[in-house]
């Protein structure tokens, strides 16, 4: 075979096998989109809105979330464990009538250091921690991240007598409760959208009573 004939047939292999990835990449692509958002639900839609409207970089944010922590299995916990998380919430949502603030922080606090039982980053790496949470259990997250704001910050409207930054904390410690019945509740872990099952109630129902939160 000569010379010419064998660079031939090396260029006509190049062509092919970079076509061949060029329409991997496509598929990929349209794939991309749906599967995402299908995965993250809200986490999607504001990792686009972090981004100006760029869905492209927010699927490269939420790809690099999967690829870190996708493989991650979260650590079952022992009924003794989810005991003594249980009762600490029940008493962050008593605690939350005298003084909110300190409810809050305490909130954050327990969703941090239940992550970490449960096999996430420790709560010192709260963006990775985060991170983490959000690719198992997207639709709930954003309750800890409100939480977390909240503790660290303040109720961003001050207190006033119609009780505005206080409202701000309950629902903050309400969207946080989504994310801790999620991580102690481990037949509700069989996939990202779950079903109330019939004759239950929805959880948090004291949020709707503002003088006795009472655990669901």
């Amino acid at each position: 075979m000569s010379t010419g004939m064998i660079v031939l047939i090396v260029i006509v292999a190049v062509v092919v096998v970079g076509a061949a990835a060029a329409l991997i990449l496509r598929g990929r692509d349209r794939r991309g989109g749906p599967a995402l958002k299908r995965r993250f639900g809200p986490e999607y839609e504001r990792a686009v809105a972090l981004h100006d409207g760029d869905a492209k970089a927010a699927e490269r944010e939420l790809t690099e979330r999967v690829e870190r922590h996708g493989d991650l299995r979260e650590r079952p916990l022992d009924p003794a464990g989810r005991a003594h998380y249980t009762a600490r919430w029940t008493a962050v949502q008593e605690h939350f009538v005298d003084a909110p603030r300190q409810a809050v922080a305490e909130a954050d606090r327990l969703l941090a250091e239940l992550a970490v039982a449960r096999g996430y980053p420790d709560g010192g790496r709260y963006e990775e921690q985060l991170a983490a949470l959000s690719v198992h259990h997207a639709d709930h997250v954003d309750g800890y991240r409100q939480v977390h704001r909240v503790a660290r910050t303040g109720a961003s409207d001050a207190v006033t007598e119609s009780g505005a930054g206080t409202e701000e904390m309950r629902t903050a410690l309400v969207g946080a409760r989504a994310l801790f019945d999620d991580l102690t509740h481990p037949a509700r872990e069989t996939g990202r959208h779950r079903a109330t099952p019939a004759g239950s109630r929805p959880h948090a129902p004291w949020a709707l009573d503002r003088s006795r939160p009472k655990e669901s």
